[in-house]
């Protein structure tokens, strides 16, 4: 079959960008190729390549996991099962710690429940003077997190951690947290491809807030005279955030819409 072949045999079947985007992958073609030359044909392999991705994307598998990454913050970060898709709420939480950051000669930073990294390689890029260190659960997480940090040339420390407890007598000048927080039995954990994600990086398993709890508890032990907690969270936790926040001791408790202007990051200091 040709290029124009294919991609005409995916219509009706998925999204027609997904499948331009799964048949360069699968080719190798650029989008340039399928506009000039959609007579070019495709060898066997990559052809069922694409045969293969096309119908499990039409059975909801996400595209991401399908070619192997996805692009954050105008960076191509590795994306496999074992994490969670970079979506661009969560770089509300990155331009807010970078605000943070401004001004301190050589901040501190974690990041709890890395994931895929993309959180902690972003700020270790945009803030060099920082010492970043990035702590997940999952070894497969870590994995994945510590080949972006590589690939993209980011000084990260890597800990295999439940949250705080690889780091006893470790301080911090920023707290950053993306955790698990929606509740379980959310409808939206079936829908819009959540089910072929980690689903220990998605719901605690309760109300949505117990890994929140933890984080707030755990960091005025962690965190430096004036040090900052900033975490993301659900759209309707910010109130709950912020009571949080304000009963562990925190100043200044606030929340900050995303791009949509749904709540998605709260935060204080001490």
């Amino acid at each position: 079959m040709t290029l124009g072949e294919l991609l005409a045999a995916a219509r009706g079947r998925i999204d027609r960008l997904d499948a331009r985007l799964l048949l360069e992958y699968a080719t190798g073609c650029t989008h340039a190729d399928l506009l000039a030359r959609p007579e070019t044909p495709v060898i066997g392999p990559a052809a069922m390549q694409f045969e293969d991705w096309v119908a499990r994307r039409a059975d909801g598998e996400p595209l991401a996991y399908l070619v192997g990454e996805a692009e954050f913050r105008g960076r191509v970060f590795q994306v496999l099962p074992d994490v969670l898709i970079p979506r661009p709420e969560t770089e509300v939480l990155i331009e807010l710690a970078l605000a943070k950051l401004q001004g301190m000669p050589a901040p501190r930073v974690v990041d709890l429940g890395t994931g895929s990294g993309i959180v902690a390689i972003s700020l270790a890029l945009e803030c060099p003077s920082a010492t970043l260190t990035a702590v997940d659960l999952e070894k497969g997480a870590i994995s994945v997190a510590r080949n972006n940090a590589g690939r993209l040339g980011a000084s990260v420390r890597f800990v295999e951690s439940d949250w705080y407890l690889a780091l006893a007598g470790e301080q911090f000048d920023v707290i950053v947290s993306n955790p698990p927080y929606i509740a379980a039995g959310d409808p939206h954990l079936a829908g819009d491809g959540l089910p072929f994600e980690p689903q220990r990086a998605l719901t605690d398993g309760g109300d949505g807030l117990d890994c929140i709890r933890a984080i707030v508890a755990g960091a005025p032990a962690h965190l430096a005279p004036g040090g900052w907690l900033l975490f993301e969270h659900g759209y309707d936790q910010g109130e709950a955030s912020r009571n949080l926040l304000t009963a562990a001791g925190f100043k200044a408790a606030f929340t900050h819409p995303d791009l949509a202007g749904t709540d998605r990051v709260s935060g204080g200091y001490l």
